[in-house]
């Protein structure tokens, strides 16, 4: 392996920010909020999810307070219960699933596959509103008194025995699915009908197929969970008794009904920030990814077992003993398929010219946490350790480390590696470089202790423990405080550089992708005229061979 740095910026006596760009061409309020461009339609999501962490991620330093002691003395029991309900709400449903598709993959797929724009810009534009709809909605839920019944709306806790915003946040939640299927269809046309001449299937970036993975998770799954909220509003606003034993319901049809669309949510998640790995990994280790056609097709196979493990949520509330067999065994297998991309990542470093740039460092942090909170997910897929550790911090701590760990390394790894392109201007390395070791470390220190405290028996969603449990709950406390300077620190110099950080180039990280091959940032049309793709993805070779046609004609 060499280390050997062949990353070269450009010349920033010469370097120059393109004056016609999609950030310049329109000015005025109104050029934005009507605009069809994916690019600046990214922009707007960008801005709104980072409104919604910093919510959620307050949300969650408060949890992380009352934790400190083991007496409910930060807060009641009940504010206890509405703010970790408001913070799982908020984060899940507002952050994390749409956090790569609608911002990355909302900018970079017309990019990557030689398209001016998305097939769909006005539904583009409203998938927008609809999520700021959803936004305002839950922030006035919040404000108005908030709601306890956690992120997952239990019933019949949710229908009959609390009287906070179910109804309001339902909803919220409801419009926000409507925003995630317009995403996900827009997508899923565009990948299909809008490629570049010679964009084979077979020669799309990896960040591509992760995304349509993900968008028909999210156009086939998204309408159940709708459904099944507008079921819970109308039995808790009407009494229809769908879910109500008293009334012929079952409470259990709730929950097939909610993890059918909830456990694949995961992978929603989680598929896009393995496209951005597989960029990533590639582009700072100069070679291939190893194995293109296994981890493509990695993708599809996630995205199809997703929708046969949901009953893995429900070992403990009086299933069959023969389907929880089956679906311990499903849950095995969607481990596979995972499993690929590490192992094909590996490969793809070994031998490689690796470099340690800031996205990188966070690359190699999502396959750290990524891998922990996959191994992990092993006890609760085996009923018997599942009985025992279900409702408890180690549930925590493994979601976290999947769906925060992973997730936010892959999202902030991806900001990190598109910013130049995004802005046309680069951010303090070292600084980026500290903020993502700082992250990592936090992260470890906030969320492995739970693990312990899952073994141990602590419960999950309790505002007092015994105090036997609270030194691992201070080194979790603590380690959320680190965590907070690591997640604070992108965002302060990330929004220094839009004015004062050095010129990129079109080209920084001397990568591939099309997205690569125009000027930084964009034009509106992304592309003076559509290109034709003659090689493959990641062909280093095709792009020193390009150099050096560039510099023997100047």
């Amino acid at each position: 392996m060499s280390t050997d740095t062949i990353i070269r910026l450009p010349d920033q006596s010469t370097a120059r920010i393109p004056k016609v760009n999609f950030l310049t061409k329109e000015n005025g309020l109104m050029s934005w909020l009507l605009t069809g461009d994916h690019k600046r339609i990214a922009t707007l999501y960008l801005i709104s999810i980072t409104f919604f962490f910093a919510i959620g991620g307050s949300l969650a330093g408060l949890i992380r307070l009352e934790l400190l002691t083991p007496q409910s003395d930060l807060m009641a029991a009940d504010t206890y219960n509405k703010v970790f309900s408001m913070h799982g709400i908020i984060m899940v449903f507002l952050f994390l699933v749409p956090s790569v598709p609608a911002t990355l993959g909302n900018f970079l797929i017309p990019l990557m596959i030689g398209a001016k724009d998305l097939a769909l810009p006005k539904v583009n534009l409203l998938s927008w509103y609809l999520y700021t709809i959803a936004g305002v909605m839950v922030l006035y839920s919040m404000i108005t008194g908030g709601v306890d019944t956690g992120w997952t709306f239990t019933v019949p806790l949710s229908t009959h025995y609390v009287n906070t915003n179910v109804i309001t946040t339902g909803l919220a939640i409801f419009v926000a699915g409507f925003s995630s299927v317009f995403t996900g269809l827009n997508f899923i046309v565009t990948i299909h009908k809008m490629r570049a001449p010679g964009m084979t299937w077979f020669r799309l970036p990896l960040f591509v197929w992760s995304n349509y993975a993900a968008s028909v998770l999210m156009v086939l799954g998204t309408p159940v969970l709708a459904i099944t909220l507008v079921l819970v509003v109308l039995e808790r606003a009407f009494g229809i008794g769908v879910f109500d034993p008293s009334k012929g319901g079952d409470p259990i049809l709730f929950q097939h009904l909610f993890w059918f669309y909830s456990h694949p949510a995961v992978y929603i998640m989680i598929l896009p920030g393995m496209g951005v790995i597989s960029e990533v990994v590639s582009t700072f280790s100069r070679k291939r990814v190893f194995g293109y056609t296994a981890v493509a097709f990695s993708s599809v196979a996630i995205a199809v077992f997703a929708f046969f493990v949901w009953e893995h949520h429900m070992f403990i509330m009086g299933v069959s003993n023969y389907s929880t067999l089956v679906f311990s065994l499903l849950t095995m297998l969607v481990a596979v398929p995972s499993a690929i991309k590490i192992f094909n990542w590996s490969f793809t470093l070994y031998k490689g010219s690796i470099t340690f740039e800031t996205p990188m460092l966070y690359s190699f942090g999502f396959m750290g946490l990524f891998t922990i909170g996959g191994l992990t997910g092993v006890f609760l897929a085996s009923t018997g350790t599942d009985i025992h550790l279900t409702e408890t911090y180690f549930i925590v701590a493994h979601f976290h480390f999947v769906m925060v760990g992973g997730m936010l390394m892959a999202f902030l790894s991806g900001i990190h590696f598109w910013w130049p392109k995004w802005t046309g201007r680069m951010y303090p390395e070292k600084i980026s470089q500290l903020a993502a070791l700082i992250t990592f470390i936090g992260f470890n220190f906030t969320f492995f202790p739970q693990f312990l405290l899952g073994t141990l028996g602590m419960p999950r969603r309790y505002a007092a423990y015994p105090p036997e449990f609270q030194v691992l709950n201070v080194f979790s406390t603590a380690g959320a405080t680190i965590l907070g300077v690591g997640y604070l620190l992108p965002i302060l110099y990330l929004t220094w550089s839009l004015k004062y950080g050095e010129i990129a180039g079109d080209n920084p990280w001397q990568a591939t992708g099309l997205e690569w091959q125009i000027q930084s940032p964009p034009l509106t049309e992304n592309f003076p005229e559509i290109p034709i793709v003659d090689h493959d993805a990641y062909d280093y070779e095709w792009l020193e061979k390009k150099e050096k046609e560039v510099t023997s004609v100047g």
